[in-house]
């Protein structure tokens, strides 16, 4: 399949700013209510990075991040990148546990933070809870016990707490840097140097530490903008995801790349959401989760005429969600992809010309310049188009390892640079990926093998349902059955009986819930919902019950879904 062709382009994070401050001077990021030109995003990373040169931040030093979507955000990311520093951008979503973890474990040097709006998320008292002894330090020069790398901590808002320096003598401190000073390190960075290190969202135990070079995030962001979104500077990218998460960093790489506006959700909220995307006239979305855009497109103002600037719109979802939100938004060309940290977001995508059936059946095929395969998990040999196995990848936009675990590494790693996923998937013959769900996340229910993803994409054909998420639990009779939690469309009525003979004859009777729990939120993890807790949650209250073995399902046609006055609203 031939693809449009990308030239490679590579450079570092702050001359990529730098750059397209010198080449144009329309608006670089839009948030609500707040918006900067390319010179005005250059000039303030330029004072961003003075600050911390002032604060004594080397080349290597990691520089962390935890704040909400707000400029200072991109303002500090890029002026710690200039210095040759390491951006370690912090998932919000993380508490004192977590937190705790990657502050030490990163080796952070330097710490900016801000509270959210509104108090929605208070990160310097988290930070101050977390460190107690932080009022009874000079916050000039931290010596922390248990944080031997951590020298300050700096609140860009107004929290006042102790031991934090505030964001007046940060700037202030940038007073006595000299301009030439930032240029001599910003031309001293290599583009294989490590930019980022990225924890990815800790679903299992402690988040793990992915470290990507400028040239992986840099060259992916223009790459995937220019040969799967046909982005030119004319478009206007909208982008809701966490600037923790890397949808959040490596899409505003990719805009600032080329030319295009980075518009900027902030702390989502559907109906400011909306509002910005009419405003603004966004061209190219990437909500990427459906529990973000399903927000939108069920919103009571949603009107797909106001949208009709939009001509492409990059969701995961399985092809069920995928083509119902297609019908809502028939003007615009939906797509899909795989992504993952490891591979700087996006492996895969098709194109936005493509037919239907592969923009929404399909992951499309890899991105120019990245190579994948589907192997045995278990020899790890290669297998032919259309059989499901492990996917691996490797190419230009592969991370380096996990920061301090090379054992890890290793194990996913080999020695001619496949990164080892974890994740079951298929290709076709022209070369398109099909998504299987995660080897782990598959359930043997009495010996058979049952994809989670599988069942999740029938129990959402049902018109009630919004959202779908199944996991095992535990039974005595067939070692673990599945259990779906589900999120119900407003307004809609269901009950668990339903739901069940709804799915009963329709699938094999061991793909079949055995139980359903029905929810309002999910517990999350920077955009993933965390499968796992759904499993401890359906776990101990099975315990809690006695109940060891589920109820039988018994054989029969399969019935009409019609609501009943019992179902649950």
């Amino acid at each position: 399949m031939l693809t449009r062709r990308a030239f490679i382009e590579a450079t570092t994070i702050g001359d990529l700013v730098d750059r397209a401050a010198s080449q144009r001077t329309g608006d670089a990021v839009v948030f609500p209510g707040e918006r900067v030109t390319f010179p005005e995003l250059a000039a303030l990373t330029d004072d961003y990075a003075a600050s911390l040169h002032a604060l004594g931040v080397e080349p290597g030093e990691k520089v962390g991040i935890l704040m909400p979507n707000r400029l200072e955000f991109i303002a500090a990311l890029v002026g710690a990148a200039k210095l040759g520093a390491i951006v370690v951008p912090i998932n919000g979503r993380f508490r004192e546990y977590e937190l705790g973890h990657v502050v030490c474990h990163a080796d952070i040097r330097v710490l900016l933070t801000a509270a959210g709006p509104g108090g929605a998320a208070d990160y310097p008292g988290l930070l101050a809870g977390m460190l107690p002894a932080l009022s009874a330090q000079d916050p000039a020069r931290l010596e922390l016990a248990g944080q031997p790398r951590l020298r300050q901590i700096v609140d860009l808002g107004s929290s006042g707490h102790a031991g934090f320096l505030t964001a007046d003598a940060f700037h202030d401190a940038r007073r006595g840097v000299d301009l030439a000073e930032i240029r001599a390190r910003q031309q001293c960075v290599r583009i294989r140097d490590i930019a980022l290190l990225m924890y990815t969202s800790g679903t299992t135990s402690h988040p793990k530490g992915c470290l990507l070079t400028h040239e992986a995030v840099v060259r992916h962001g223009i790459n995937v903008a220019r040969s799967r979104f046909s982005m030119t500077e004319d478009d206007r990218f909208w982008d809701p995801l966490p600037l923790f998460h890397i949808g959040g960093i490596v899409p505003l790489l990719g805009c600032l790349g080329i030319g295009a506006t980075y518009c900027h959700a902030g702390h989502f909220d559907a109906d400011v959401s909306l509002d910005m995307l009419v405003r603004e006239r966004c061209t190219v979305l990437y909500p990427a989760f459906e529990t973000i855009w399903l927000a939108v497109l069920y919103h009571p103002r949603f009107d797909a005429r106001d949208l009709d600037s939009v001509r492409l719109i990059q969701n995961i979802a399985v092809p069920e969600r995928l083509r119902q939100m297609q019908e809502l938004l028939p003007g615009a060309a939906q797509v899909s992809s795989y992504g993952a940290t490891e591979c700087s977001s996006n492996l895969t995508l098709p194109l936005p010309d493509d037919p239907e059936d592969v923009r929404i059946g399909t992951l499309g095929p890899v991105v120019p310049g990245m190579q994948l395969k589907i192997v045995d998990p278990e020899t790890r040999a290669e297998l032919p188009p259309g059989e499901v196995g492990e996917l691996a990848f490797r190419g230009y936009a592969r991370f380096e390892g996990y920061y301090k675990d090379p054992k890890l590494t290793a194990s996913v790693v080999d020695e001619e640079g496949w990164f080892y996923s974890a994740d079951l998937a298929s290709v076709d013959e022209a070369g398109r990926l099909v998504y299987g769900g995660r080897l782990k996340d598959m359930l043997k229910v009495g010996g058979e093998n049952v994809s989670a993803l599988e069942v999740e994409g029938f129990i959402l054909t049902h018109e009630a349902v919004q959202i779908a998420q199944v996991v095992g639990a535990p039974d005595a009779r067939y070692v673990e059955v599945p259990a779906a939690f589900v999120q119900l469309r407003e307004g809609a009525r269901l009950g668990e009986q339903e739901l069940i003979d709804y799915c009963t004859g329709r699938i094999a009777s061991f793909k079949v819930p055995r139980y359903v729990r029905f929810v309002d939120d999910w517990p999350m993890s920077g955009t993933k919902i965390q499968k796992f807790l759904l499993r401890e949650r359906i776990q101990l209250e099975l315990a809690e019950r006695g109940v060891v073995e589920a109820p039988r399902i018994e054989a029969r046609s399969h019935r009409s879904a019609a609501p009943s006055a019992e179902t649950r609203p």
